[in-house]
């Protein structure tokens, strides 16, 4: 096995030490990754090919050549445990094996990983097994903000030293304080957690008192952000401009490549899935003891695919080929294509097929749902278990709230508002022309999360393109032929990520206090993609009644309609490109 013992690095850290002393220069280069979301075998079990974790390592292992493993720190800063078949097959098919991903963590040498909110989002199960088994591998997964609400202590450790580049080297972790909006708390139960603003330099100041480091990194699962301190997930810029004593910030999260650095610290995010390593390298010159230099740099190594370990990639063949023949496994028929970029432009098989599954296992009066996946495919012909990723690639639960008829109306309202431009714009769409930081390419994005773009179904109802925000919406009735009432108290079917407060429908549309939400919740059910599998496998065939049922979904539409169809053509053409 690859992976360099804690014993080879420290024997090394002792031969420099006992050679020059601490005086000299010393040299230490930091790796980072950051939401890989599983990407961590270099081919798609359809055959394609895809940036990974073998290919990383391969940089990994040169950079070591080059600057002395003794020399070098890797640290990932958290979503590691969801986003693809092999995650979900270790995590909760594959229960009594060591887990995959710490295996893969060892063998590329890992010092260090934050926990993300994803890694959350498994489950007690899961993560309490993942981080029990990176424990006995020497490896800390660090969240120095969640908290036992027992005793107060953290949940996680929250940080370790190392000796490497003849430096002491001090790594604190965190985990997105914003935990309570995107995961019910049954996932954390026994835990809470705190922002990042104040918390962080606190830290800092108490463990470099007590550890006196060299130097100190910070890895957090934390957005990039705006640097203005008004995002709670997203604080890494604002502790980058604001933190004393800190040489690097890792963040993560919200997916944008970037780097920044001044002449006292650096930021550094990777992006995702594997595209990029990050790598920041301090030099300390040290005289009589004392510190008279110092220089730091960061950047970003753009990640080759084809450039893969195989040595790596034949370690974990048998893993491999374990998950394929679990992800190619048949599950049921589908008679057309669904493409997911059809729910932008109005009722799609895609958001129905989802809508049909929840209103089916919850009973609800309505559902609530919206696209996951911005841009995917699911071909006719024959669905594999590795089709349900893309159809529903979260591990979101289903739950029902009880909901007021003026709230469901409300609700609507702030999703078409995030979704649609206002009527004196020239686009129907909301969208813009913006360089995207995650490929660093101009073109036409939507301006708000495709993922809170939530329609209804239940109910018939029309949305209005030209009609301003917040008078859009006009609810005709129930599906079943009921008349909707403003005053009446319906149940309503949606994530958890929604009935935790994700997004702001709940709370900034339908106007329900945060405290209240708890409160509303009526019924908690299985993972959505469980239920979807669940409903396929006993189906068998998805068609034409299953995506279009009226008398279940009811409809809805933009109106006019040859008005909006021309502006969400022209919109979609410009996002999309040609059909």
């Amino acid at each position: 096995m690859k992976r360099i013992s804690a014993f080879t690095v420290f024997a090394a850290v002792l031969i420099i030490a006992s050679c020059s002393g601490r005086d000299g220069l010393h040299n230490l280069t930091i790796l980072a990754t950051d939401d890989v979301h599983a990407a961590w075998f270099d081919s798609t079990y359809s055959g394609g090919t895809r940036t990974s974790l073998f290919a990383v390592n391969s940089y990994v292992d040169s950079v070591r050549k080059a600057d002395g493993a003794q020399n070098v720190l890797l640290i990932d800063a958290g979503d590691c445990l969801q986003g693809d078949e092999a995650a979900y097959y270790y995590n909760y098919v594959d229960t009594l094996s060591e887990h995959l991903f710490v295996r893969l963590m060892d063998y590329m040498g890992y010092d260090a990983i934050a926990v993300g909110n994803h890694d959350i989002e498994t489950g007690h199960p899961v993560y309490d097994r993942v981080t029990a088994q990176l424990e006995k591998r020497g490896i800390p997964f660090l969240a120095g903000n969640a908290f036992r609400t027992d005793n107060g202590k953290t949940y996680w450790p929250a940080y370790k030293v190392f000796r490497r580049g003849g430096m002491k080297v001090l790594v604190i972790g965190y985990t997105n304080p914003n935990i309570k909006a995107w995961l019910d708390e049954s996932i954390w139960s026994g835990i809470r957690f705190e922002s990042l603003h104040t918390l962080a330099q606190k830290d800092v100041d108490r463990l470099k008192k007590k550890t006196k480091p060299d130097v100190t990194i910070l890895a957090i699962h934390s957005g990039t952000g705006r640097g203005d301190g008004s995002q709670i997930e997203n604080q890494a810029l604002d502790l980058y401009q604001s933190l004393k004593g800190v040489d690097f910030v890792l963040c993560a999260h919200d997916h944008r490549q970037t780097t920044r650095q001044s002449d006292s610290i650096a930021l550094i995010n990777t992006g995702n899935r594997a595209k990029f390593l990050g790598i920041g390298k301090i030099s300390l010159n040290i005289e009589k003891g004392k510190v008279t230099s110092r220089s730091l740099s960061a950047g970003l190594i753009p990640v080759d695919r084809k450039k893969v370990d195989t040595a790596m990639r034949d370690f974990f063949r048998k893993d491999f080929e374990t998950v394929k023949a679990f992800s190619l496994h048949e599950v049921g028929m589908l008679d057309r294509d669904i493409f997911t970029r059809d729910a932008y432009r109005g009722m799609s098989d895609y958001v129905s097929l989802v809508h049909t599954v929840q209103l089916a296992a919850s009973g609800a009066d309505l559902s609530f749902a919206a696209p996951l996946s911005y841009n995917g495919k699911i071909p006719a012909g024959v669905l594999r278990f590795s089709d349900m990723f893309t159809i529903y690639p979260f591990e979101n639960s289903l739950f029902t709230v009880e909901m007021s008829g003026r709230e469901i109306k409300d609700y609507l309202e702030y999703s078409y508002d995030k979704w649609l431009a206002e009527p004196e714009d020239e686009h129907t769409l909301r969208i813009l022309k913006r360089e995207d930081p995650r490929n660093n390419q101009s073109g036409w994005s939507f301006a708000n999360r495709f993922y809170n773009f939530d329609s209804a179904a239940g109910i018939n109802y029309t949305v209005d393109v030209t009609k301003r925000a917040g008078e859009r919406v006009r609810i005709l009735g129930f599906a079943d032929g009921r008349s909707f009432d403003s005053e009446a108290g319906y149940k309503v079917a949606m994530t958890s990520y929604r009935a935790s407060g994700g997004g702001g429908l709940l709370t900034h549309g339908a106007g329900i206090p945060e405290g209240d939400i708890d409160g509303r919740v009526s019924g908690r059910y299985p993972e959505i993609r469980e239920l979807i599998y669940g409903f396929i496998s006993d189906k068998g065939l998805v068609d034409h009644e299953t995506m279009e049922n009226r008398k279940v979904l009811g409809e809805w539409k933009f109106v006019p309609e040859n008005l909006a169809a021309e502006g969400l053509s022209r919109d979609m053409e410009l996002l999309f490109g040609k059909p």
